[in-house]
């Protein structure tokens, strides 16, 4: 499916890439913009994963997230035009949301029950969890905004699978925290 022998190619120096069907956007387009911002979450979490030792099933569930973000990017980076194309395109489907819910229900089990919101901080891999969740937010905003832009259409498998990734990294990043116990709660008007 994929195939790289040169790294450069010269085609994006006029401030355009090539889409999975070989047409040109601009670099700033938002379709592109998405699919860029979902790659900086995956890199995100891959610095997270660096973090994880004695974690290995947390680190096992965000490796298959990690994949499931190149489906996510090679689904963007190919648009649902309406017309059947000669290829089957890669798409989110339901199948990988549910398991993400399967593993929040799983991480979440054991977590302390909040009473404050959480400050991003505590264990390190905790941390970059929490970069990764607001990451993630932000790629989720430009897809709805994507998908509210006339002849544009993002599947409700891939809105409902980045909604559910920002949810999951949060709850790993408890999870992280010693379940809950060394999160760093906000206090409100602490230093007022």
């Amino acid at each position: 499916m994929v195939k790289l022998n040169k790294i450069y190619t010269k085609t994006g120096d006029d401030g355009t890439t090539a889409l999975v069907s070989g047409a040109r956007r601009l670099k700033s387009d938002l379709r592109v913009e998405a699919y860029g911002t979902i790659d900086e979450a995956n890199s995100a979490i891959g610095i997270a994963r660096l973090h994880m030792q004695g974690m290995p099933v947390l680190d096992t569930m965000l490796n298959l997230i990690q994949n499931d973000l190149f489906d996510l990017g090679a689904d963007l980076a190919t648009p649902d035009t309406g017309e059947t194309p000669a290829y089957e395109p890669l798409r989110i489907i339901e199948t990988q949301v549910s398991r993400i819910e399967r593993d929040i229900d799983q991480l979440n089990a054991d977590l302390q029950p909040l009473k404050s919101f959480v400050l991003p901080g505590g264990h390190s891999a905790a941390a970059h969890l929490h970069l990764a969740r607001t990451i993630t937010r932000r790629a989720e905003r430009l897809m709805v905004s994507l998908a509210r832009t006339e002849d544009e259409i993002v599947s409700d498998a891939a809105l409902q699978y980045v909604n559910r990734l920002s949810d999951f990294l949060f709850v790993a990043a408890r999870h992280a925290n010693d379940r809950g116990h060394a999160d760093v709660l906000w206090v409100p008007g602490k230093n007022r």
